[in-house]
């Protein structure tokens, strides 16, 4: 498995970590990308120390700033000759109205869009693997919850009617749109597929969810499943045969095949989500 490449984002913490931590006892080639540069590294130099395995690199990436996606885009190209395997695996909660650099809603931001933009610039480096490349995106059965309100994407009805829950699932069932439409355009050149993790004892909601967000999550967060577990399905995607030719599907944290919702089934959604992301990104594409 050495020459083969992964390529997680948001790896230095929660799911992600985990995630690499199984990949690199496996002998993938590992690239975290991560926004903060420092914790990136020590946690690169923890899973040498760890697994032995000292094929892990590192690039920063903040998926809140487009020009920073296609900065990570243009130096993971530069440095390395394909991707045989990308997990979007980074997320953000917040029960506040935030937004990017870019001024788009901040779940919607790091959630869908700055992944969307990641994926789309790193395709020439997966069209060159021997093998036909893995894109694996994190979502949550939480997008049932959920519709894409494309009126306010940026947040343009206020602060006063904001809810960060629905916010959240509605930047999960973009992953899963995107899914689909990835599925649909580039099938056959690599395999999409999406997963819900089960509910995981992270640190998600910590940076900007309110205190009683927090307090309810602490109380919680023994009974949820440890990273660990939570990177059952990702390692899966990631590494087994089983799922070599399988694409476009979502998969429980059982690593079971399951219908999403409805919503996340509509091919002319999937399809307008598409077309407003690629024109939301258009300036950062390489």
């Amino acid at each position: 498995m050495q020459d083969r490449t992964v390529l997680i984002t948001g790896a230095n913490d929660g799911i992600g970590r985990a995630t690499a931590e199984r990949l690199a006892h496996k002998g993938y080639h590992l690239v975290l990308a991560c926004r903060d540069e420092t914790k990136a590294q020590r946690t690169a130099d923890e899973l040498v120390r760890k697994t032995g395995n000292e094929n892990i690199d590192t690039i920063p990436l903040d998926l809140a700033d487009l020009a920073s996606v296609r900065d990570a885009s243009e130096l993971y190209l530069a440095e390395h000759p394909r991707l045989d395997v990308l997990i979007n695996n980074a997320g953000v909660y917040s029960d506040k109205l935030a937004h990017t650099k870019d001024g788009y809603e901040l779940q919607f931001g790091v959630n869908h869009l700055g992944h969307f933009l990641l994926t789309l610039n790193l395709l020439p480096a997966m069209q060159c693997s021997n093998l036909c490349s893995r894109v694996i995106n994190v979502s949550s059965a939480l997008h049932t919850k959920a519709g894409i309100d494309f009126g306010n994407l940026r947040g343009e009805r206020g602060a006063d009617t904001y809810s960060g829950g629905k916010a959240y699932a509605q930047s999960k069932l973009a992953n899963i749109l995107f899914t689909k439409e990835l599925d649909r355009r580039h099938g056959a050149e690599l395999t999409t597929n999406c997963l819900h993790p089960g509910v995981v004892g992270t640190s998600l909601a910590n940076k900007h969810g309110k205190f009683l967000t927090k307090a309810v999550w602490s109380l919680y967060k023994p009974f949820a499943r440890t990273p660990k577990r939570g990177a059952d399905t990702s390692v899966y995607l990631a590494s087994s045969p089983e799922v070599r030719e399988v694409s476009g599907r979502y998969f429980n944290p059982s690593q079971c095949l399951i219908k999403p919702s409805p919503t996340a089934c509509n091919e002319q959604l999937a399809g307008r989500l598409w077309d407003y992301s690629t024109e939301a990104v258009r300036d950062y594409l390489l």
